[in-house]
């Protein structure tokens, strides 16, 4: 788990985007507009013991996640991490975190899926998505891609998205 510090604290210096498809043409009335959601967001990350002897064995990192976001997007989160590597010069990480709240005033929940690479101690490709099909509630049928900031030890995110009907 003493690994998985000084992994974190090398994302948090660095200002890193997850990437957001482009649309190469304008929307058709078939088409939902892309939006953007932006703000804030406090997030705890606790470690967790592995609960079995497979999980021990593999001698990843197992971190939980709570989240409190503000702006455009007013919600909780709860999820689980992944971790692995030294995290000052190499390392990677997955998570998988349940959203519910409101987005632009519509109220629901969805999934979002992390992925990102530390290497030789820049962070790499880190990427945030909506779960396809995870929208709930009047967040049926949403999409998109997180952008997620991290500067002065704040968090900030800009979530494009689409969603049917807006």
């Amino acid at each position: 788990m003493k690994a998985l510090t000084p992994l974190l604290s090398a994302l948090a210096m660095f200002t890193l985007a997850a990437i957001v498809p482009a649309t190469a043409s304008a929307p058709t009335s078939t088409e939902p507009a892309a939006m953007h959601a932006t703000g804030h967001f406090d997030v705890k990350v606790a470690p967790q013991t592995p609960d079995n002897p497979q999980a021990r064995a593999s001698g990843l990192g197992r971190l939980s996640l709570d989240k409190q976001f503000h702006g455009d997007l007013d919600a909780v989160s709860q999820g689980e991490m992944l971790a692995a590597g030294d995290g000052t010069t190499s390392g990677a990480y997955v998570a998988l975190e349940k959203v519910s709240g409101k987005l632009h005033g519509r109220s629901g929940s969805f999934v979002l899926v992390h992925r990102a690479l530390m290497v030789d101690g820049t962070p790499q490709e880190w990427t945030v998505a909506v779960v396809p099909g995870s929208g709930t509630g009047e967040l049926a049928g949403l999409a998109g891609a997180m952008t997620i900031t991290i500067a002065a030890g704040k968090h900030s995110y800009d979530l494009g998205y689409t969603l049917p009907g807006r």
